[in-house]
């Protein structure tokens, strides 16, 4: 509204110095040219008229051709100044008039929700798992046309700034189980002291970008502080060095010696190419694959005619020798490193925790990045064919893409695949619309940074359900089914009916892992179940 009255203001003081100034002209025109017709008010009289429209039979005809231009000349910009008004000025009005207005609180009946401050690509992972969960949430979005298109759109959300105390308070803070602050550092620190002036018991969740500003966070009165980025470099150089070396990957641990692990399938394995049921992978290892990830599409339980490739990983469990059985089986031998032979392109926050992720491995690697600083091995462009060539991608077993823009990840990838096709290409992305184009380039494996900070702020929020990782679209659960009590779980149909795993059962203390269709639930049972997030929520729907 502020705009449109400056707008409107605008127009009208140039309307009026316009129909001045050719008011003064016209009066000059008819004195010099027709004299004795006219006093200076009729002149301003008839270039009113013009300009509305309205008529001025009684000034006309005129003598000369100098004052018919000119009489045409007020016409043509009349019309003109009037067609401007509609676009800029009417047109606007008319739609704010019936615009929707985003509110700016919530219903006072709402309680231990999440307030969200505020939304971006990072959040809507936050609020799937929300969802997922059944938790309630509010966003606090201080851009009007944002919070207009969310409201509109089904999200509970209020027009106001996150890190006011009108804001939150129009949020219902004080009633809320938590807060996360996903803005920008400062403004986040902002977020964080005005809910501890407000409420000071409410658990605040605060994402940084530099992870050198948590304690900044932490002074301000953050319960936890998140760095979303290191984790990915982590989980990205966790991906290869387990590819690479003779150790297990991040596991959960669901009893003595039994765990729940991700193994990544290695490009020259000689698993690539057979669909899951051609590969007698639980027979040949007596592991239990309960979920696949094939180009990004993560699939649970998987499909046995599902083909497994360089880009596939598996989501099995097992116990330790099981597990190790099957390391051996997707990664076809124990690989030697020669320098070079990975190449980390990038080097902010991400690529410096997978250098040191595959120093701490004894992994030599190559870094690229644009800036010449320590650490770095080759200067230039990424999107620069040649400087890749200088890299060694062309012989390098895997290169490692930490790229902060996914276009540049996109075009790095193709330079990649045109210099070779042997090399296993990771890469990270900052929104997960953009892994489709990172798979159709020819990435195998490709992690989303948004993707990654909305597990991890949901597992900090509700901490109350174990997953596999927050770079994971995975839950493991323990939870007492009721409904299956009495019943195999064949008889159940579990898989079909939620999409879910039983893959073990606590009973009298004692870890039970050998659930196959024909394992009977009995009543005091605690079932470990593995799947996505709606599955999970299915099973506690149907099941508990």
């Amino acid at each position: 509204m502020d705009t449109w009255k400056r707008r409107t203001g605008l127009y009208v003081a140039a309307v009026g110095v316009v129909i001045l100034v050719f008011a003064v002209v016209y009066d000059y025109g008819v004195t010099v040219f027709e004299p004795g017709r006219n006093p200076f008010l009729r002149s301003l009289r008839f270039v009113v008229e013009t300009f509305t429209t309205t008529g001025y039979g009684s000034e006309s005809p005129w003598k000369t051709n100098v004052m018919r231009v000119l009489v045409m000349v007020i016409d043509i910009t009349g019309v003109v100044m009037i067609f401007l008004a509609l676009p800029a000025l009417l047109f606007p009005l008319f739609e704010e008039a019936i615009a929707t207005s985003p509110p700016t609180t919530v219903d006072e009946s709402l309680s231990d929700h999440v307030v969200v401050c505020s939304h971006n690509s990072r959040s809507e992972t936050l609020l799937s798992e929300l969802d997922s969960r059944g938790v309630e949430h509010v966003i606090v979005e201080p851009d009007r046309e944002t919070a207009t298109e969310l409201y509109e759109n089904g999200y509970r959300v209020i027009h106001a700034e996150p890190d006011t105390v009108d804001g939150l308070t129009g949020a219902h803070v004080q009633d809320a189980r938590a807060v996360v602050a996903d803005v920008s550092d400062t403004v986040d620190t902002s977020i964080v002291l005005t809910v501890k002036e407000i409420a000071e018991d409410v658990r605040v969740v605060s994402v940084v970008e530099e992870p050198d500003r948590a304690r900044y966070h932490r002074l301000a009165g953050a319960d936890e502080v998140l760095s979303p980025r290191r984790l990915l470099g982590e989980s990205l150089a966790q991906k290869l060095t387990t590819v690479v070396s003779a150790e297990l990957g991040e596991v959960v641990e669901l009893g003595d010696d039994f765990d729940v692990v991700e193994l990544p399938v290695a490009r020259d394995s000689e698993l690539v190419g057979k669909t899951l049921a051609e590969s007698g992978l639980r027979e040949r290892t007596g592991v239990n694959v309960i979920g696949t990830w094939i180009r990004g599409d993560f699939e649970s339980p998987p499909s046995p005619s599902a083909r497994l490739d360089g880009s596939t990983v598996l989501l099995v469990t097992g116990r330790r020798e099981q597990l190790e059985r099957l390391r051996a089986e997707t990664t076809s031998q124990v690989r030697q490193f020669t320098p070079g032979e990975t190449v980390v392109v990038g080097y902010g926050e991400v690529g410096q925790r997978i250098a040191a992720a595959l120093a701490e491995s004894g992994i030599e690697h190559t870094v690229v990045d644009t800036v010449d600083r320590p650490g770095v091995d080759v200067v230039g462009d990424a999107t620069d064919p040649d400087v890749l060539e200088t890299a060694g991608v062309a012989d390098a077993r895997s290169v490692v893409l930490a790229l902060p823009e996914d276009t540049a990840a996109e075009f790095a990838t193709l330079i990649v695949r045109e210099q070779t096709d042997d090399t296993e290409v990771l890469a990270r992305i900052e929104r997960p619309e953009a892994a489709g184009k990172m798979y159709r380039a020819g990435a195998d494996y490709v992690l989303s940074l948004a993707s990654v900070t909305g597990r991890m702020t949901a597992a900090a929020v509700l901490d109350d359900e174990e997953t596999l990782s927050p770079d994971s679209q995975v839950d493991v659960i323990r939870t007492e089914a009721p409904g299956l009590v009495g019943q195999t779980l064949v008889e159940a149909d579990v898989r079909a009916q939620t999409g879910c795993t039983v893959v073990a059962v606590d009973r009298d203390g004692d870890v039970l892992t050998d659930v196959g269709p024909a394992f009977r639930v009995e009543a005091g049972d605690s079932l470990v179940v593995a799947g996505t997030d709606a599955g999970t929520t299915e099973f506690k729907r149907l099941m508990c």
